[in-house]
C-alpha cells in the first residue's frame, strides 16, 4: 500500500463501516485518516474480489497479509508462487481439482508461502490477466459441446450442375478446444445422431456429458431448467453411457465457446474451401477432413501448444471407453394389437408377434436396423428380428392362441361359412390362404380382406378372381386385390389343374 497504513482494528472499523453503506469521505472522518487511504483500501478489495462480509471472517494475520507491503522478501514470494501459476492452471482443468487442494500442495513445500486467501487472490489476478475465467474453466474429459454452423457449405451435382446446400456440423472438447467438423446433408434427427457417432469415434473415447443446443434433433420441448429429450438422442446417451445435457433457451453465455469456435471454423476451413469446387459430400468431407489437421493442429494463442497437443496431454485420458458396439438409431412408433396378436410396422409393411392377451392394447414398436422390440406400459413383451420382407409375419408361437381356440368369432369354420356363400372357388381359396400358416390366426385378417371386396365387386367377380388366383403357388390378399384391379377374372382361362399341388388339394377339404 503506498498511501498511509492503518491498523488491523481500523482496517476491520473501516471493512464494517463500508458494509454498512457508509461513503469514504465520511468513514475517513470516523477513524479520523485521509480520505486517500481509504480509496486505496476500498481500491485493494475490488481488486481482491472479495465482498466486505468474507473480509471481515478472515483472521488478523490474513487480513493484514491482504495489504502487505512490495518488499523484495514479498516480490520473491509472489515470484515463486507465480512461477507455477501455469501448472495450477492445467491442473485445475483435471476432474476433481480445486484450488483448496493446491494450496495445500504448495504450502506444504513452502511453509512461509502465502495462506489461502493471499494464494486464492493471487491466482484469480493472475488468471483474468491471462484470460482464465473461473467460470469457463472446463474439466478434462468432462464435456462436449455440439451444434450446427449457422453458414452452410455445398457441393454440385456432376450431373446437373445443381448447388446442394449441406449443413455443417461442430463438436468442441471446451478443455483443450479440440475440433472435429463434418458435412451432412441435413439437421435431422438420423444425420445428427450419425455425426455424435462419427465424432465419438474420431474423439477416441466419451465424455461424462454431450451438450447440444436447443436442436429439434434433439430436444423435444426446450426449457430453461428441465427440457425433454427426444427419445432417439435419449437412447444415444444411454448407450454411450453419457448425461445430455442441452444449453439453456436465450442464455448465449452457455455456448460463447462454440460461437468463437464457428468463426475461427468460417475463417480456416470454409475461406480456405471456397476456392473449390466438389461433386459430393464425400469428396467435400475429405476437403474438410485436410484443413480440420491443420486447424487443430495450429498454435493457440497463450503459447501452450495445439488444441490436438492439449487434447493429447490433458483430457484424453479421462475420457470414458467407447462401448463394444457401435450405435444403431432407434426408431419408436405407436401400434394397437391386431386380432391376429400381430402389430403392423408401417415403414416395411409387414406384421411383428406379440402375446394374444394384448390384443386390442395400444402398444410402443421401439426398431432399429436388426432388431424390434414392442413394449406395453415401459414393459417389454416381445422381441424380433427385423424382416424387410413387405408383407410378411414374424410370429412367436407362443404369442398365439390355441389353433382351436376361437377369438372374437375368427376361426376357420367362421371364415368357411362366409366363403362358402359366395362361391366354391372363394371357399377353396381362403381354405389354402389359412391353411398356409402354421399359425391360422395370421391368415384370418387377410380373409376378412378378401371378402370385404364384395364391397366394391360383385360376388360373380369376386368368384371368378379367386378361380383364377388358384392357379398361383401361393395365396395372398394382394394377389387376388391384382387381380381385380387388372379384370384378369374377366379373362377366360380354364382353372389350371396341372398347377395344383397334392398339397393345394389337401387344403381344399379343409372346411368341408
Amino acid at each position: 500500500m503506498a498511501g498511509q497504513r492503518i491498523n488491523i482494528m481500523q482496517l476491520r472499523s473501516l471493512i464494517a463501516f463500508k458494509q454498512k453503506g457508509l461513503s469514504n469521505r465520511k468513514v475517513a472522518a470516523l477513524l479520523g485518516v485521509n480520505r486517500k487511504t481509504v480509496d486505496e483500501y476500498i481500491k485493494r478489495f475490488k481488486e481482491l474480489g472479495l465482498g466486505y462480509g468474507e473480509l471481515l471472517t478472515l483472521e488478523g494475520k490474513d487480513l493484514e497479509e491482504l495489504f502487505t507491503q512490495n518488499s523484495q522478501t514479498e516480490k520473491e514470494r509472489y515470484e515463486q508462487l507465480s512461477g507455477q501459476f501455469p501448472h495450477f492452471q492445467k491442473e485445475m482443468k483435471k476432474p476433481g481439482c480445486t484450488l483448496q487442494a493446491l494450496w495445500k500442495a504448495y504450502i506444504a513445500k513452502h511453509p512461509e508461502g502465502y495462506k489461502y486467501s493471499q494464494f486464492t487472490w493471487h491466482y484469480r489476478q493472475w488468471s483474468k490477466l491471462h484470460h482464465v475465467s473461473g467460470k469457463l474453466t472446463h474439466r478434462a474429459g468432462e464435456k462436449l459441446f455440439v451444434d450446427f454452423c449457422g453458414k452452410k457449405l455445398f457441393y454440385v451435382d456432376r450431373h446437373t450442375g445443381e448447388q446442394i446446400d449441406v449443413e455443417v456440423f461442430l463438436g468442441i472438447m471446451p478443455c483443450s478446444q479440440y475440433t472435429y467438423v463434418k458435412a451432412v446433408a441435413s439437421q435431422n434427427r438420423e444425420d445428427f445422431i450419425s455425426c455424435l457417432i462419427h465424432c465419438l469415434g474420431w474423439i477416441g473415447g466419451v465424455p461424462y456429458a454431450v451438450v447440444p443446443d436447443n436442436l429439434k434433433s434433439a430436444v423435444s420441448k426446450s426449457s430453461k431448467y428441465a427440457p425433454i429429450l427426444n427419445k432417439t438422442f435419449a437412447d444415444f446417451g444411454q448407450h454411450y453411457g453419457c448425461a445430455l445435457d442441452p444449453t439453456r433457451p436465450y442464455s448465449p453465455q452457455d455456448k460463447a465457446l462454440v460461437e468463437r469456435t464457428v468463426t475461427i471454423v468460417y475463417q480456416r476451413i470454409y475461406y480456405p474451401l471456397s476456392n473449390h469446387t466438389f461433386f459430393s459430400l464425400a469428396e467435400l468431407n475429405d476437403a474438410i477432413a485436410d484443413k480440420l489437421v491443420e486447424f487443430n493442429d495450429y498454435l493457440l494463442s497463450h503459447g501452450q501448444g495445439s488444441r490436438r497437443s492439449q487434447f493429447i496431454d490433458i483430457e484424453k485420458e479421462f475420457l470414458q471407453p467407447l462401448p463394444s458396439g457401435i450405435y444403431s438409431i432407434r426408431n419408436y412408433k405407436k401400434a394397437t394389437v391386431q386380432k391376429t396378436s400381430h402389430v403392423f410396422m408401417g415403414e416395411d409393411k409387414n406384421y411383428y408377434s406379440c402375446p394374444h392377451r394384448y390384443i386390442g392394447l395400444a402398444v410402443e414398436v421401439q426398431y432399429n436396423q436388426d432388431i424390434v422390440e414392442i413394449f406395453h406400459r415401459q414393459e417389454r413383451i416381445a422381441f424380433h428380428k427385423r424382416s424387410f420382407k413387405a408383407g410378411h409375419y414374424i410370429t412367436v408361437g407362443d404369442h398365439m392362441p390355441s389353433s382351436h381356440q376361437y377369438f372374437n368369432e375368427w376361426s376357420p369354420e367362421f371364415f368357411h361359412r362366409r366363403a362358402q356363400k359366395v362361391g366354391p372357388h372363394t371357399q377353396e381359396y381362403i381354405g389354402r390362404l389359412i391353411g398356409q400358416y402354421d399359425y391360422p390366426e395370421i391368415g384370418y385378417k387377410q380373409a376378412q380382406g378378401i371378402l370385404a371386396f364384395l364391397k366394391s365387386y360383385e360376388p360373380e367377380r369376386l368368384e371368378r378372381a379367386c378361380k383364377r388366383a388358384l392357379g398361383f403357388e401361393k395365396a395372398s390378399y394382394h394377389t387376388l386385390e391384382r387381380v381385380l384391379q387388372n379384370k384378369m377374372d374377366m379373362e377366360e382361362i380354364p382353372f389350371p389343374e396341372d398347377r395344383v399341388t397334392p398339397e393345394h388339394k389337401n387344403i381344399r377339404g379343409l372346411f368341408s
